[in-house]
């Protein structure tokens, strides 16, 4: 049976729809980062997506070649998933997409190290004729957060971010964006087969104590 991380980590990708604060411990990520419309076709957003899963499914299906990765087991490979963030802007202006900064990330496996996240992007790189070497190896340690899960077209988040605000004011905590604290996306439907009304979109923010 393949490593389900959304079955073994319900806690992080399934949370209710309502808010809950969670602590989440340093993940390792294939990243790709970028800036504008994700709705633009044939944009750096859509170019991202495919370097990452790109990479993901090489080192998933590095068991069926002759590169050997110590300690790999099986996998389903996890959802894709954003940080987001704008310039100059506190949290995320859903009306302004063009000024998006993002960095599209799929975890990794605890058993995927540099070297063979190199192997990997140069292998992808190879078989599958497309240039990943814009992708990066990145570890992020999210902390202490507030998550929910919102059900909807994207464009609908600010009613459900209003919510999870509310929460946090009403539990003594308040956003705490930076740099490196950033407003994150887990995309746990296919956007290509299931209906906006029913996408389910994990959002999660930093924070901290008031």
């Amino acid at each position: 049976m393949a490593f389900d991380f959304k079955k073994e980590y319900k806690e992080f990708y399934l949370p209710r729809n309502k808010p809950q604060i969670v602590t989440v411990p340093p993940m390792n990520y294939i990243a790709v980062r970028g800036k504008g419309d994700p709705n633009e076709e044939e944009g750096a957003y859509k170019a991202a997506i495919g370097v990452v899963y790109a990479i993901a499914y090489t080192i998933k299906m590095s068991k069926m070649g002759d590169h050997r990765i110590e300690g790999y087991y099986d996998f389903v490979v996890p959802p894709l998933e954003g940080f987001w963030w704008q310039d100059g802007v506190d949290g995320v202006d859903y009306t302004d997409k063009s000024a998006f900064n993002w960095i599209s990330v799929i975890r990794l496996p605890d058993f995927v190290t540099k070297a063979d996240f190199d192997w990997a992007v140069a292998e992808a790189t190879r078989k599958k004729k497309l240039d990943c070497s814009m992708a990066e190896f990145l570890t992020i340690d999210e902390g202490e957060c507030v998550q929910i899960m919102h059900l909807g077209s994207f464009d609908d988040e600010p009613a459900t971010v209003a919510i999870m605000d509310a929460y946090l004011e009403a539990n003594g905590y308040e956003n705490d964006f930076s740099a490196t604290r950033l407003h994150h996306e887990i995309y746990l439907s296919d956007a290509r087969k299931v209906a906006p009304e029913k996408w389910k979109t994990v959002i999660r923010h930093p924070i901290k104590k008031r």
